[in-house]
């Protein structure tokens, strides 16, 4: 037996000695007397069990003794009466005494350390009731400590060694110990509450598959980074999307317009998947109420209709919460900038079959330029009602009031190019308060989204928006530069307008399967009418002197140079299959055909001008999946944009619509559990006059 003793702790410091002891952290414990135990194991560095070359073999066993015990494992079992905690170990541990000190039971481990394959050290945090936490942590000069923390009370343990570790059985305790001394232990346990990364898109397929799946080039811009970024205009929000840079324009204060892969576009913005024609060059679109912003890259008119070759712009917007919610917040910037809003969310019955939400924002400021000042109010509601176990209904819109005075821009002569009198300030403003006043425009969305569950695999989706834009303007509009350098003409106008859009979608959506393959079928019909009507007007407005201007200058008398209606008719049916073949291979088959009616009449010319137009808008896409993170895609895409309603031709003819192909192929990744997304994309994109049936 003493032989069999010997070799056991021969094998068992030799394999002590050759392992590498992993380093951990000392949880900090207040409080509690001997041992200096808030110092961390850098300050008390372990010390070799012996320093001195052995000369016998009783200094040598010795000396093997004295090797600490590798803690390999941590067990913690829910028992009847409460825990069993398992210390894993090759050899025997000698069970150690327990002390309690305010809430906790201690058991500190002499001749230990901790070797886990997790870490450097082992929480468990409420593993059962009346247990706030279980810890083992290293502590200095060769120990482990096991601190079991109680809710209530001191937890009560029982402590035996077994032959390949330490067993601790636990119960919760029932009274506070006597002069126990208070908070002996403080843990901090934190979740990260969002990531940037998205798992699935609706934009690309409307069918809320992962970004990995689409044949085509999409980014997701989600409601963390508008929050950690600060954003309050969807063109910052933009700029975090590759391929997309703001037009080379400084005149409009109050619209988001952006090029995507070299098509200016300003129109192509769509909420919940619906059309927004209003937004883009007409009016700065909100984000108090934004979810997250999907940017599809290259033609998209397969799903979406007109639009340009270079992609479109979908906003997501908030939805009503299970739990009631309440969020205040405000910004506060330079040139005057106040921004408060409000976010309430939760159900409005007790069976929460009926939710809300609310999001308010104003926003208050003035500019690098002199005289301009902007002011914002947004009031966006939702309700949303379970009408059965397979039926909902959201009714949502919002109210949006912009006004203010536009910055008209400054003349290149001056600023960018040279000009022998001097530059021009980059604050100075030419236009005229007199002239070119308070711009407002009044911007109302309404509309609903029904959702009904046909079966376990098909879902109908019906969705109605009405959206109406007025616009009350004045502004004025600058010339060129005279021959003397410093005084420009200027020209001042005003209109009045009344723009309205409905849009009516409806979508089957489902799955079946034909062998191996997994189809997953789209199948939808739209229809929408857009019209605009209204004044516009134009007066001489004397010359600005740019280095010395001189404000309060009425404009001459405005003269009506168009009084228009226009209406704008579509209708489109779309269908689309995402074929997956296995786990690794997929196929993305769609097309749409739409017809266009529009129509322009001029009151004082009496000119009025029909256009009829029909498309087609294929797609096709293929998707290779080599691993989980990676995607190697390829696809063809067209898009189909008419005309604007009522522009012409020199010789009075409309114009043609155009058409937009692209080639497309790339590699998109993510890695480090969604931590890096990635996609390199090759593109070849024509756009070129409507010439195919």
């Amino acid at each position: 037996m003493n032989q069999l003793r010997y070799l056991t702790l021969v094998v068992s410091g030799l394999s002590v000695l050759i392992a590498t002891t992993a380093k951990a952290e000392v949880e900090t414990l207040s409080n509690i007397p001997p041992g200096d135990l808030n110092a961390s194991a850098e300050e008390h560095p372990q010390q070799p069990a012996t320093n001195t070359p052995a000369t016998t073999v009783d200094e040598w066993m010795a000396q093997i003794a004295q090797v600490p015990v590798q803690v390999t494992g941590v067990q913690v079992t829910p028992t009847e009466t409460g825990l069993e905690i398992t210390l894993e170990t090759s050899v025997p541990l000698e069970a150690p005494a327990t002390s309690v000190v305010g809430n906790a039971l201690i058991a500190d481990i002499s001749n230990a350390v901790l070797a886990l394959p997790d870490g450097d050290e082992f929480q468990s945090a409420n593993p059962t009731e009346g247990i706030a936490l279980v810890s083992v942590t290293r502590l200095p000069d060769n120990r482990v400590r096991v601190a079991i923390t109680g809710v209530n009370a001191p937890p009560i343990a029982t402590v035996r060694a077994e032959a390949q570790g330490l067993r601790l059985s636990v119960a919760p305790g029932t009274e506070a110990a006597e002069g126990a001394e208070e908070a002996i232990q403080v843990v901090v346990t934190g979740e990260q509450e969002g990531s940037y990364r998205v798992p699935t898109t609706s934009t690309a397929t409307r069918t809320g598959a992962s970004p990995l799946d689409v044949p085509q080039s999409i980014q997701v811009i989600p409601q963390e980074v508008l929050e950690d970024q600060g954003i309050t205009q969807i063109g910052e929000a933009l700029r975090n999307v590759s391929g997309i840079s703001p037009p080379n324009r400084t005149t409009d204060s109050f619209g988001d317009s952006f090029t995507i892969r070299g098509f200016e576009r300003g129109r192509d913005f769509f909420v919940n998947g619906l059309r927004s024609p209003f937004g883009g060059f007409n009016i700065n679109l909100e984000t108090a109420n934004v979810e997250q912003i999907e940017v599809l890259r290259g033609p998209a008119s397969v799903l979406y209709g007109q639009a340009e070759p270079g992609g479109i712009v979908n906003l997501t917007t908030e939805q009503p919460l299970d739990e009631p919610t309440y969020e205040l917040g405000a910004q506060i910037g330079s040139f005057e900038f106040y921004r408060p809003i409000l976010d309430f969310s939760g159900p409005l019955n007790p069976d929460g079959t009926v939710r809300y939400r609310l999001n308010l924002a104003y926003q208050s400021s003035e500019s690098f330029v002199d005289l301009i000042d902007i002011e914002r109010y947004f009031v966006a509601p939702v309700l949303d009602f379970q009408l059965g176990e397979n039926t909902t209904l959201a009714l949502e819109g919002f109210f949006l009031d912009n006004s203010g005075i536009a910055d008209i821009g400054l003349p290149a002569i001056g600023t960018v190019l040279d000009n022998p009198l001097g530059d021009i300030p980059r604050k100075r403003f030419l236009g005229d308060p007199e002239a070119g006043g308070l711009e407002e425009r009044q911007f109302i969305n309404v509309g609903y989204r029904l959702n009904h569950q046909l079966s376990d695999r098909w879902e109908l989706r019906n969705a109605f928006r009405y959206d109406s834009l007025t616009v009350d303007q004045q502004y004025v509009s600058l010339n060129e530069l005279a021959s003397d350098n410093r005084t420009i003409n200027r020209s001042a106008f005003e209109a009045e307008s009344l723009r309205e859009s409905y849009i009516l979608q409806t979508d089957v959506v489902g799955t079946v399967n034909t062998g191996h393959l997994e189809h997953e079928l789209l199948f939808g019909v739209e229809a929408s009418r857009v019209t605009d009507s209204g004044d516009f007007s134009g007066a001489t407005l004397n010359p600005i002197d740019v280095f010395d201007p001189v404000y309060g200058v009425s404009p001459g008398e405005f003269a009506l140079l168009s009084e228009s209606v226009l209406r704008q008719s579509f209708v489109g049916i779309y269908a689309q299959n995402l074929i997956r073949v296995g786990d690794d291979f997929n196929v993305l088959l769609g097309g749409r055909f739409d017809w266009v009616d529009q129509t322009s009449r001029d009151a004082l010319t009496s000119q009025p001008l029909n256009q009829g137009d029909t498309a087609f808008s294929p797609r096709i896409g293929v998707v290779y999946q080599p691993s989980e993170q990676v995607a190697v895609y390829g696809n063809f895409s067209r898009s189909f944009a008419p005309s604007g309603v009522g522009s012409r031709n020199p010789d009075g003819a409309p114009f043609d619509p155009t058409t937009g192909e692209q080639f497309e192929v790339g590699v998109k990744t993510e890695l480090f559990d969604g931590g890096l997304i990635a996609t390199l994309a090759a593109y070849h994109t024509d756009k070129a006059k409507h010439n195919y049936p």
